[in-house]
């Protein structure tokens, strides 16, 4: 338990310190936030804010990584050699989101990378992840039944699929988070916290090293987004951050336990599909604006006020989590 705090603190400090070198190039090449016309009026000051801070994120949890990696090589090679595919999954969702923000932001291409495009990179680590897991570490296929508390074992031909909708439906909930100041950061730490404790639990080394790696780096970068944000994740960050949780919850057998350690961005998907289909059938809108933080937005709450009350409804989700197991 020791290492794993020394790992959290390194992971912060490194990441902290990236950012103060990484902030001020971003600034300094304009590659700034856009805002839309129709959102909450107060987001129209955040024009310009450097975005594609999630370059922040994912290089202090490569270098601190590399660093575990490197320490548990001689005392440890089977777990060393595990932590690689982990950060191999995370690394190659952050790159997609790079290759997007980079697009959008420095090449001044609105459309960014094309959907197609970003779906089948995302699809690709996800297949490759899944069968790693399969047959690379011969995990199997049972999945932990929340309600039930009992674990089944899912045909292979199911779960194959069945695990890819979970690493891209989380991290596509995961990026329509990211829409406050320090809200898809406070929300993510919490359930990779959660998550990092259930792996502590079960002794699963590797993701209480992992987990432990990816808390500190976000903490670090939540220095800069915590409100008002002086750098914002973009796709950068919040695909990062999905491969990270839906890659731990499938790791660990549980990633069904998400619907509840990660209710807030089960919500803020559900609301942009209710809104999306209500305003198709009947012209008109459910919410003021979805995703759901921006209709708290636009009935008078506080960014702050949105960040915490979404935090404390994680924090209670996740604590209802771990009593379930």
């Amino acid at each position: 338990m020791d290492f794993q705090i020394k790992m959290v603190l390194a992971s912060f400090v490194v990441t902290v310190i990236l950012g103060l070198i990484i902030v001020p190039i971003l600034r300094k090449l304009k590659v700034g936030q856009i805002e839309r016309e129709d959102g909450p009026v107060t987001h129209l000051k955040k024009q310009g804010t450097p975005t594609m801070g999630g370059i922040i994120i994912m290089l202090g949890i490569i270098i601190i990584t590399i660093g575990a990696y490197v320490y548990y090589r001689t005392k440890d090679a089977e777990l060393a050699e595990k932590l690689l595919p982990l950060l191999g999954l995370t690394v190659g969702f952050g790159i997609v989101g790079l290759i997007d923000d980079f697009k959008k932001l420095v090449l001044k291409n609105t459309k960014g990378l094309k959907p197609s495009l970003k779906m089948l990179g995302l699809l690709l680590i996800s297949v490759v992840f899944t069968l790693y897991l399969i047959k690379g570490l011969n995990l199997g296929t049972e999945t932990y039944i929340p309600i039930a508390d009992k674990y089944v074992t899912i045909p292979v031909f199911a779960y194959i699929p069945f695990a890819i909708l979970v690493i891209l439906a989380t991290t596509n909930a995961i990026n329509l988070t990211d829409g406050i100041d320090g809200l898809s950061s406070s929300v993510s730490t919490i359930i990779i916290t959660c998550l990092t404790i259930i792996a502590t639990i079960f002794q699963v080394k590797e993701i209480v090293i992992f987990g432990a790696i990816v808390i500190g780096a976000v903490l670090g970068f939540l220095m800069f987004n915590i409100y008002p944000a002086k750098a914002f994740m973009g796709d950068t960050g919040s695909l990062f951050l999905g491969g990270v949780v839906s890659g731990i919850a499938l790791y660990l057998k549980m990633p069904l336990l998400l619907l509840i350690i990660a209710i807030v961005p089960v919500i803020e998907t559900i609301s942009v599909i209710i809104q999306v289909l209500f305003f198709k059938k009947t012209g008109k809108r459910v919410f003021k604006m979805a995703p759901l933080h921006h209709h708290f937005e636009l009935s008078g709450w506080r960014e702050n006020q949105v960040v915490m009350v979404f935090s404390i409804v994680t924090l209670l989700s996740c604590i209802v989590g771990l009593k379930i197991i």
